[in-house]
C-alpha cells in the first residue's frame, strides 16, 4: 500500500512528468483541464541548444571545455554540463533547455539510487546525452527510475531523515517526505522553465 501522503505528491509528479514529457514530444498535451492543446514539432536539437542571451550555460562536447563562467562539465562520457565549484556565478547564467533538462535527469537518477539504490552514484558517474533524443530518454529514465523508488517507500521512511543519501542536496539533513516534495517543485519549475522556452523558441522563429 501507498501511504497516503505520498500518494497524493506521487500522483502530483506523475501529472506534471507526463505533461513535460508532452510538451517535449507532442503532438499534443494536456492543457491542465483535461483538453489536448497541440505542442507543434518534438523538441530538436537547435532548439534544445538554442542561447537566447550571451554566455548561457548550457550540454558542451567535453573536448570544447566549459562555458563562460564555469570551471568544469559535469557529468561522464563526450558531454557535459557547465558547472563550477561554490560559490556559484552571481548572477547566475542564464541556461539553456540542455542544462535544465540535464540538470532535471541527473538529480532524479541519483536521487533514486541514493533512496532504492546502490546510493554510491555521483555526478561523475552520470552519462550526459548530446542531443534532443538522448535528453528526452535520460528524462524518461530518471523519472521513471525515481518512481520506482517511491513505490518502495512506507509511512517510516517518509519520516526518517537521510533516508535519501542524495549528495548534492539537503538529504541527510531532511525527512524523506520533505525531499519526496522538493522533487516534485524541481519538476515542476523545471518543466515550466523548459515550456516558456519552446514558446519563446517558436516566437523567435516563426
Amino acid at each position: 500500500m501507498i501511504p497516503p501522503r505520498l500518494a497524493s505528491l506521487l500522483e502530483q509528479f506523475d501529472f506534471a512528468r507526463e505533461r513535460l514529457t508532452a510538451r517535449m514530444t507532442g503532438p499534443v498535451m494536456d492543457s491542465g483541464d483535461g483538453t489536448d492543446t497541440g505542442v507543434g514539432t518534438p523538441l530538436a536539437d537547435a532548439e534544445l541548444f538554442w542561447e537566447p542571451v550571451p554566455d548561457c550555460w548550457s550540454v558542451r562536447r567535453r573536448a570544447d571545455g566549459p562555458g563562460p563562467r564555469a570551471t568544469l562539465l559535469a557529468g561522464t562520457g563526450d558531454w557535459g554540463r557547465d558547472t563550477a565549484a561554490y560559490p556559484h556565478p552571481w548572477p547566475p547564467p542564464f541556461t539553456t533547455i540542455a542544462w535544465r533538462l540535464s540538470h532535471l535527469s541527473e538529480m532524479l537518477a541519483l536521487r533514486a539510487d541514493h533512496t532504492a539504490g546502490s546510493r554510491a552514484l555521483t555526478r561523475d558517474d552520470y552519462v550526459v546525452g548530446g542531443d534532443a533524443t538522448a535528453a528526452v530518454a535520460a528524462f524518461d529514465a530518471g523519472a521513471s527510475a525515481w518512481r520506482e523508488a517511491l513505490l518502495s517507500v512506507d509511512d517510516a521512511a517518509l519520516d526518517t531523515v537521510g533516508y535519501c543519501t542524495y549528495p548534492h542536496g539537503s538529504d541527510r539533513e531532511e525527512p524523506f517526505v520533505d525531499i519526496v516534495w522538493w522533487v516534485n517543485q524541481e519538476l515542476l519549475h523545471h518543466g515550466a522553465e523548459i515550456a516558456l522556452l519552446r514558446d519563446l523558441y517558436r516566437a523567435r522563429h516563426a
